[in-house]
């Protein structure tokens, strides 16, 4: 465990391993309410035994990065934040790979043009879609439900609608146990991103996104998925592939060797072009 600090009340929990000669380095971007260990095993011992190296971070708020109290944690902030611990990382040949809302902040950072924070690659896992009413009464809910009864009410609410069949089978034991629902702590971390989370910029410039792009859909994804706006989205860049998985929302947690897969194919094809 290492950290990254950025004024002494704020810091930024990472793991980094160095890429080998040849490697490119996996930059991942959590989704809201995810953290460093959904990067890790079986994905990044994978990535890393195949000689890349992986930077995973945590956003403030999450597992193990301290905020200021008082302090909004707001998708500008998010996004000013990863282009500072990348510009002190530095790492070699950066892949950058977001989950969700992650890949919309991994896409603003490389767009912001910062020295030492542009990638070679960018992947998005069920990231692509537009702004608009449905989006925004999603967003709202999701905070609604975590103010009456926390990220437990919220979990039981949205998981059958964010995974598939397969999963939902295997782990349906571990949900709607809470004999009585609590309010998500509103000082917290994670309410904190979540209130302020419906103030990211979804209208992307997706034309100035010149470089590969691997555009990652869950097709069991009942909750973001719109396959018109992946379509649209996609086109819209330069050199964007797609890969659609026959899985939910959380493709790292659901089917991570799928994922680790894509992502090999993905850095050995960034070898030969790039």
């Amino acid at each position: 465990m290492a950290s990254y600090d950025i004024d002494g009340e704020n810091n930024l929990h990472y793991v980094h391993h160095p890429a080998a000669d040849g490697g490119v380095t996996f930059v991942s971007f959590n989704a809201l309410t995810g953290d460093t260990a959904m990067w890790e095993a079986p994905i990044g011992e994978a990535l890393r035994q195949a000689g890349h190296g992986v930077l995973a971070f945590n956003f403030r708020g999450q597992q193990g990065s301290a905020f200021a109290p008082g302090a909004a944690l707001t998708p500008d902030l998010i996004v000013e934040d990863a282009g500072a611990l990348l510009a002190h990382m530095a790492p070699e040949r950066p892949v950058f790979v977001g989950l969700s809302i992650g890949g919309l902040f991994a896409a603003q950072v490389h767009l912001a043009g910062r020295a030492g924070t542009e990638a070679i690659g960018l992947v998005l896992i069920n990231t692509l879609r537009k702004d608009g009413a449905r989006l925004r009464w999603i967003n709202d809910a999701v905070v609604r439900a975590a103010e009456v009864g926390g990220l437990e009410l919220f979990r039981d609410l949205y998981v059958p609608l964010l995974f598939a069949e397969p999963w939902l089978s295997e782990n349906r034991g571990g949900f709607l146990k809470a004999p009585a629902y609590a309010p998500i702590d509103p000082a917290g971390g994670p309410y904190n991103l979540l209130k302020h989370s419906g103030a990211a910029d979804w209208d992307l410039p997706y034309e100035e996104l010149n470089l590969p792009v691997l555009v990652m859909t869950g097709l069991e994804d009942h909750v973001f998925l719109d396959p018109k706006a992946v379509a649209e989205l996609s086109a819209r860049m330069p050199d964007a592939r797609r890969l659609d998985f026959d899985a939910g929302h959380l493709l790292p947690a659901e089917d991570p060797a799928a994922v680790t897969a894509a992502l090999l194919d993905f850095a050995a094809g960034l070898s030969i072009t790039i």
